[in-house]
């Protein structure tokens, strides 16, 4: 399932404002110091920080060849 695009435009992350994008049913934040990954479930972003899950250098920069264009 995919976000409403309108709803990505709005979307940041809330630790550190910087822009996220949607990839492997998550939501990452594009920021190398935070990294990171937000769970979607049901359809739903989970923007929390406390559920959030900070993911190690190797695995954000996978993600980040993700994001699209």
């Amino acid at each position: 399932m995919t976000i409403d695009p309108k709803l990505m435009e709005i979307l940041a992350c809330p630790d550190c404002k910087s822009k996220v994008f949607e990839a492997d049913e998550a939501i990452f934040c594009t920021n190398k110091e935070c990294r990171r990954r937000y769970a979607i479930t049901d359809g739903i972003p989970v923007m929390l920080i406390d559920e959030s899950t900070v993911l190690e250098p190797d695995a954000w920069n996978q993600a980040m060849k993700k994001i699209p264009d």
